[in-house]
């Protein structure tokens, strides 16, 4: 589980398929720390499990379902990747919880400036729609933002400053790839929403029932 706060932009060192996987490399220093074997690294929102590691680089799997549902599969040598150490118990909760799987791919629409800050213009798939709402969270390849305004599967939020220059997306374009995840609290309500309604109907069920009984 992550938080969705940018820790350090990483380099694609190298991307190798294998039978059953992609494995990738990746440069990097800070999310190293503490770190090992085993552990979880957000990589643009995707949770991936580190298997290899060095003084500046990790390398982790990543599933052929993973790549199919991600735009990991769009990487290549040198790009920039956003990346997150796994929470710990002693993590301060800066942004919202985020457990690094994919809802859907989104592509970004446009890039503005703002004052200091930034907009981003984001569309996504329509399935998605439900579980955005403005001013709720929602993650950009990692990055725990707020929407600010939705219309026709298009999403806007703000970026700061400090955000935008310390993230990989200041290398992102108008028709990149990104991934997305909703805010996992929204799919837990949609859950609870529909056992309530399946509640709700198996005891209009009963009652029915109970007065054919009368006659």
């Amino acid at each position: 589980m992550f938080t969705g706060i940018i820790e350090e932009i990483g380099k694609v060192k190298s991307v190798q398929n294998n039978s059953n996987s992609f494995v990738i490399t990746i440069e990097c220093n800070k999310v190293l720390e503490d770190t090992n074997i085993g552990d979880s690294i957000s990589v643009n929102g995707v949770c991936l499990t580190v298997i290899t590691m060095g003084n500046n680089f990790f390398s982790a799997d990543i599933s052929y379902e993973t790549l199919n549902k991600s735009s990991l599969k769009y990487l290549k040598n040198g790009d920039v990747v956003n990346l997150e150490r796994a929470l710990t118990l002693t993590s301060r909760l800066g942004g919202h919880l985020v457990l690094g799987h994919v809802d859907g791919l989104g592509v970004i629409k446009g890039i503005r400036k703002m004052g200091e800050s930034y907009i981003l213009s984001v569309s996504y798939p329509t399935k998605l729609d439900k579980y955005i709402a403005e001013k709720g969270s929602v993650t950009v390849d990692g990055i725990s933002l707020t929407v600010a305004s939705q219309r026709e599967y298009t999403f806007n939020v703000a970026v700061i400053p400090h955000t935008f220059e310390f993230t990989a997306l200041k290398y992102k374009t108008t028709g990149d790839y990104v991934n997305i995840e909703v805010d996992v609290l929204a799919r837990y309500l949609e859950k609870l929403l529909k056992n309530e309604e399946k509640t709700s109907k198996l005891y209009e069920n009963l009652k029915y029932l109970e007065g054919l009984e009368d006659f």
